[in-house]
């Protein structure tokens, strides 16, 4: 296995725009970094199990998992916009009726319908797992690869919400910043939909259109 490749592309992927980074961004805007500490836990925990699940399971589970590849595309869409639409109704901090952190578990849940990780999971384990590697030592090493390297890389976008949140001190700014953040999270949801669904999906709505 090329542990340096695994850990550039583990770097890339988690540095790079995605839904993670900008709910995490959001959030530090938000609500600050302390607030927004516990998502970011969960979610770079969530992700490292994500992936070791993944790397168990994937070759028993494969043709299961591609007949539910265009419903987890539709229920990690539909959260994701659920969210955007969240994003773009948050106040100031401690305004009421403003929107909370999503939380530890919430980060948790974020991983597993976020179509990003999903395809993520799958890159690791076909490119990087070397085939004479037991599995259960392979999902191990892959979790703690992928929480270690993406926990740096993703707090990295909370701590810049922190840093922009200084100059949005005007209602106006931070409103303009939430919709902008919000749009962004929506594009990348519909984005990532086409990249989920099977090839033959959008000729199949075509026709029934």
């Amino acid at each position: 296995m090329n542990f340096l490749a695994l850990v550039m592309y583990l770097v890339v992927m988690g540095i790079t725009p995605g839904p993670n980074n900008l709910v995490l961004a959001s959030s530090g805007v938000n609500f600050g970094f302390t607030r927004t500490l516990p998502a970011l836990m969960g979610m770079a925990l969530g992700l490292g199990v994500q992936v070791g699940i993944i790397t168990l399971l994937l070759g028993s589970l494969v043709a299961w998992i591609a007949a539910l590849q265009t419903w987890l595309a539709l229920a990690g869409c539909a959260y994701l916009l659920w969210l955007a639409w969240g994003m773009a109704q948050a106040g100031r901090p401690g305004e009421r009726g403003a929107a909370n952190p999503i939380g530890f578990f919430g980060g948790i849940l974020f991983n597993w319908l976020n179509p990003k990780v999903w395809l993520m999971g799958f890159n690791i384990t076909m490119v990087f797992l070397p085939s004479g590697m037991n599995p259960w030592h392979a999902a191990v090493l892959f979790s703690l690869v992928t929480f270690a390297t993406s926990l740096p890389c993703i707090a990295l976008w909370a701590g810049g919400g922190v840093v922009i949140s200084r100059f949005l001190n005007k209602p106006w700014r931070l409103k303009a910043f939430n919709c902008t953040m919000a749009a962004m999270l929506a594009m990348t949801a519909m984005w990532l939909l086409l990249q989920m669904l099977p090839a033959n999906s959008l000729d199949a709505f075509q026709a029934m259109a």
